[in-house]
């Protein structure tokens, strides 16, 4: 067996007052680009001394990112993007179990790794139905040892935001404490200025927090490494959906920025928010796998 679980390295890098904690590689198929190591790469240039991987549903580079992490002295923090199943995740009814809510979930513990590989199997064994899914009956009995945060858009706490029902968001705020414990789950703001949606979900999302004391952390919802990458993206998502360039009724993410930006960047956009950015340096340290 390879020895996978090596001891933390002695870290010479300083640490960042932000961590990026939601991040794709090209692992999240078709929807992002970069390998494991050019994030990794990418990171240790901008100064970056942890850093999460977040691909959807799937644990596919985990390892190797892992091991490339360790190799330039940054710390890894394993996780997924989930779908949540609308209902049960064995549920296949046409018109309601084909959509799903997107759940960022990150590792704490080695118990929440173990934890999370079962989630993802039975997502992919029992749950899929267009897409593999996971439910809350499933998050209650495997939660132990993981993180969660709201999750970008589509996410299910995001869509009552946007939807402008708080109350709503607020019954769903305590059911997802009361599945993972309040100090582990997190309203997640998503730094996408050029999207006016975004802006009016994370508005709602601090009005959120401050009724029911959820605390904020801020991600850039990283899909690329390098702004001028977007285009590239771009047709990578045209490819997945069957899509021309030139379709403009067609899904695309071109509009936003989905790069690995720099940490002062991140400040900057929430320097009225300090607490968002303080808690993704806490939630980097409480990682330990």
């Amino acid at each position: 067996q390879r020895n996978v679980f090596m001891s933390q390295p002695s870290l010479s890098i300083p640490k960042s007052p932000f961590v990026h904690l939601h991040v794709h590689s090209m692992f999240s198929l078709y929807d992002a680009m970069g390998s494991t190591e050019e994030l990794v790469a990418r990171a240790k240039e901008l100064g970056y001394d942890a850093l999460a991987l977040t691909d959807h549903n799937s644990l596919y580079g985990t390892i190797e990112f892992y091991e490339a992490a360790h190799k330039a002295g940054i710390k890894p923090i394993l996780g997924i993007e989930a779908n949540l199943a609308a209902r049960a995740h064995t549920d296949r009814r046409p018109g309601i179990d084909t959509h799903s809510s997107h759940l960022t979930l990150l590792i704490e513990t080695l118990a929440g790794y173990k934890n999370l590989l079962t989630l993802v199997s039975i997502s992919y064994l029992e749950g899929f139905y267009y897409r593999p899914r996971m439910d809350k009956a499933l998050l209650r009995q495997y939660g132990t040892g993981l993180i969660a945060l709201s999750g970008c858009g589509k996410g299910e706490i995001p869509k009552a935001c946007q939807a402008h029902d708080l109350e709503r968001a607020h019954e769903l705020v305590t059911e997802y404490q009361e599945i993972f414990g309040k100090d582990s789950f997190f309203l997640e703001l998503v730094h996408h200025p050029e999207s006016p949606t975004q802006v009016d979900i994370n508005e709602n999302l601090m009005e959120l927090s401050r009724l029911t004391g959820a605390p904020l952390v801020a991600t850039k919802d990283v899909h690329y490494l390098h702004p001028d990458d977007r285009e590239a993206q771009d047709v990578l998502t045209c490819i997945h959906d069957g899509k021309l360039v030139d379709d403009h009724h067609r899904h695309s993410m071109s509009l936003v920025d989905h790069s690995l930006c720099a940490a002062q960047t991140m400040l900057e956009a929430f320097k009225d928010h300090p607490e968002a950015i303080e808690n993704t340096r806490r939630i980097a340290d409480r990682c330990e796998v």
